[in-house]
């Protein structure tokens, strides 16, 4: 429609004359949408809103007063906001170049100024921090022309021919060169163990496959050596059973015979041997027996010839008493003690001649040849009486 204006989706479309724009503006400022303009009256202008972007190529001094070029790339691009499209819309419509001119000539004096307060291995081994430092510094300024800033990337750092950043690398170029020279070796080493190890298993499959070979060899040899055999052991054999079977037989022969000899000779000769012996058994026992009486009959007779003895022994004691002077004190009583002492008399000489037979008395007990006599006449006492014998 003619007098209607639609900007495109990277540009913002500033419309001059008439109302003023927000915040007092000298332009309406159009985004996303068509707006009608008068033709004549009104004055429509566009202002990109891509992005955009710089390059700096700039020499700075270090803190240590080492002189790099620094080389960095900025991505920048007009705000959204009505306010920074109005401030670059004031300042960069006309020649929207410049914006890129003077974005680099801003992060130029930034980077200097950061640059100056670090060293060269800070730069180096820092570059996010550089870079962080220099937007923060540029945030403002670049705000106040309706600029802002997506990236900030340094792409080199150099040295000229200082060398400076060389010998910063020597030191770590060694340590990599030692550490490759170390793989190297390492990796030669585990190739050439790998070969040996290969030719080892090669080997020890050979040697296995000719123990193999040997055992399936031998095998052979020995089973064409029992087919060599199989008729002459066969025949060893038949041998061998006949002479262990004949060898039995001999044995079970010679058993039977010595059972015979036992049967015939060594029982009947044992029962001879045992009947003699219970005889001389019974004859000694006989004999013993016979003896043990007639030594029983002896002390009997000898016994009953003493005992009549007995009284002519007292009779022949009491005439030795004859003619003696003999006081009879304790009337009845001391005649009894006299008698009994006769008495005693006649048992002492009878105990006197068995001891010199060496017969038991009546007790059954041989009586001691070295026992002193019994009590003799002389030597009698009473119990209540007294004889005395002159």
């Amino acid at each position: 429609m003619f007098g209607y204006r639609v900007p495109a989706p990277d540009q913002a479309m500033l419309i001059s004359g008439g109302k003023r724009g927000q915040g007092g503006a000298p332009f309406r400022v159009v985004t996303g949408h068509g707006k009608f303009v008068l033709p004549v009256f009104r004055k429509v202008r566009f202002l990109t809103l891509a992005m955009c972007e710089a390059e700096v190529a700039e020499k700075c001094v270090t803190r240590q007063g080492i002189a790099l070029t620094v080389r960095a790339v900025i991505a920048f691009k007009v705000g959204n906001d009505t306010e920074s499209i109005v401030n670059a819309g004031q300042r960069f419509l006309s020649d929207q170049d410049q914006m890129a001119v003077l974005t680099g000539r801003i992060f130029a004096g930034h980077l200097r100024s950061i640059i100056g307060s670090m060293t060269v291995e800070e730069i180096v081994t820092e570059r996010q921090k550089l870079a962080t430092e220099v937007l923060e510094t540029s945030k403002t300024e670049m705000a106040k022309i309706g600029l802002i800033v997506d990236s900030l990337q340094i792409q080199s750092i150099d040295d000229g021919n200082t060398g400076y950043i060389e010998a910063m690398s020597a030191p770590h170029k060694a340590a990599i060169q030692q550490q490759a020279q170390v793989a190297q070796a390492q990796a030669t080493q585990a190739s050439v163990e790998a070969q040996q190890e290969a030719a080892r298993n090669q080997a020890e499959y050979q040697r296995q496959t000719a123990v193999v070979q040997a055992e399936y060899n031998a095998e052979v040899d020995r089973a064409q050596a029992r087919a060599a055999q199989a008729g002459p052991l066969a025949q060893a054999h038949a041998q061998q059973e006949v002479l262990a079977a004949q060898t039995e037989l001999a044995e079970r022969a010679a058993k039977l015979r010595q059972q015979e000899l036992v049967a015939e000779v060594v029982k009947p000769a044992e029962a001879e041997a045992e009947r003699i012996r219970l005889l001389a058994l019974a004859e000694a026992e006989r004999m013993k027996i016979q003896a043990e009486a007639a030594a029983s009959h002896d002390r009997v007779a000898l016994d009953r010839m003493l005992i009549d003895q007995l009284p002519q022994i007292v009779k022949e004691a009491s005439a030795g008493l004859a003619g003696a002077n003999v006081n009879v004190l304790n009337g009845t009583d001391g005649l009894g003690e006299i008698a009994a002492g006769l008495v005693g008399q006649g048992l002492t000489i009878l105990d006197s001649v068995r001891r010199n037979l060496g017969t038991p008395d009546a007790s059954g007990h041989t009586p001691d040849k070295n026992r002193a006599p019994g009590n003799s006449v002389g030597n009698g006492t009473g119990h209540s009486g007294r004889v005395e014998i002159e």
